[in-house]
């Protein structure tokens, strides 16, 4: 796969991993969009990459998610790559209080959104001879850490979901990848970190961009990188390691 000359949208692309991504995909030629809910961390993106496009958008709401797609259909009509990427997490626990603060939005972000936004944006991808999608998900998809359920549970589904776009999509010019990122050094959490993770040795999100895109251009459907190769390959098997007991 040919990581070039493509007009390439990432949400969530103005912080951590997707300005990440979205600053290397620039240095291969690419017209980068990048969306995400804030104006100000827009302008500071793109203060430091002045060719990015940035656009407002927040990916749970339906008619901020419509615009979005109206308005590259009409400016951007050759998007053929889109990067699911924005997330969100928040620690939580079901034995104590607050178990279910902001539970709809940590969903809607990290799963509802990108379905729904793959649904409303195929149409356009279709036309395109060949395009594809790239769903981010996580290493804890496959081995959660109990002190952020919900999230692992919702890129859980992200990965369940993405195995069967694929299928689905196999004999179109769609093709649907699956990027799994280990621990990386964001503000993701709010700047927080699990306790199973927060000790174990980061990667920097240009660290983490620089090996991902050099495997999605090598063609694998799923792009692991870090320490999600062992999660992936090992699963639940590593659930007693990860929180004790």
């Amino acid at each position: 796969m040919t990581l070039s000359n493509s007009t390439i949208l990432v949400t969530g692309g103005a912080s951590g991993i997707g300005f990440a991504l979205a600053q290397q995909l620039l240095q291969r030629g690419n017209r980068v969009i990048v969306c995400g809910r804030g104006a100000e961390s827009l302008a500071r993106a793109q203060a430091i990459e002045p060719a990015l496009v940035t656009r407002i958008c927040d990916v749970t709401d339906a008619e901020s998610r419509r615009a979005l797609i109206d308005w590259i259909a009409a400016e951007h009509p050759d998007l053929s790559v889109v990067f699911n990427n924005a997330g969100v997490q928040y620690r939580r626990s079901f034995a104590g209080d607050h178990a279910l603060d902001d539970l709809e939005q940590e969903v809607a972000v990290n799963f509802t959104a990108p379905v729904q936004l793959i649904g409303e944006i195929l149409p356009l991808l279709r036309r395109q001879k060949q395009a594809v999608i790239v769903n981010v998900t996580s290493g804890l998809a496959f081995a959660p850490m109990a002190d952020v359920p919900v999230y692992c549970a919702a890129k859980a589904a992200l990965h369940s979901f993405t195995l069967t776009l694929r299928h689905q999509l196999r004999h179109t010019a769609v093709k649907v990848v699956e990027m799994v990122p280990p621990i990386v050094d964001t503000g993701l959490g709010g700047n927080t970190r699990s306790d199973g993770t927060k000790n174990a040795g980061m990667m920097s999100p240009d660290a983490f961009a620089t090996e991902a895109l050099a495997l999605l251009e090598e063609g694998h459907d799923e792009v692991l990188v870090g320490l999600s190769v062992g999660t992936r390959q090992h699963g639940e098997k590593l659930f007693q390691r990860m929180n004790g007991s």
